[in-house]
């Protein structure tokens, strides 16, 4: 059986700060499908890639958040198609941690300052108020 994958959402309305022409696809639709490309060619896929109509991210470049049960939630931003492959091997990295967490040194440079906040896992809350 496959090792579970986290799930990708990105935002396909994402303008990233910019004003669209009518009829012009926003950046987070492009970004979504590079990404989209990239995990076709994947033999084993880091995450599960969906789409989102808005993360509340617009003013800080392509919006995306991954998650995955039992481990921290990022909400991520400052994204753009050149740094797609980079987001997929951050997204391996992010599967491969015990908790989600992926330290700046572990992630590519191109994604240093995307982090833009992080949620605790849905059953580490449901401890916390059972407590």
């Amino acid at each position: 059986m496959a090792e579970p994958r986290a799930i990708l959402h990105v935002c396909i309305t994402c303008r990233a700060g910019q004003r669209l022409n009518e009829g012009e696809s926003p950046p987070g639709a492009h970004l979504f499908a590079a990404i989209s490309a990239l995990l076709e060619s994947a033999d084993d896929p880091p995450v599960e890639l969906r789409e989102v109509t808005c993360l509340a991210s617009c003013e800080r470049g392509c919006a995306a958040a991954i998650s995955m049960q039992g481990k921290w939630s990022y909400l991520l931003g400052r994204l753009s198609v050149p740094k797609a492959a980079d987001l997929l091997a951050y997204a391996a990295a992010y599967r491969a941690s015990k908790t989600g967490t992926v330290m700046p040194s572990r992630r590519p440079a191109s994604l240093a300052e995307m982090i833009l906040a992080r949620f605790p896992a849905q059953e580490q809350l449901a401890q916390e108020r059972a407590a």
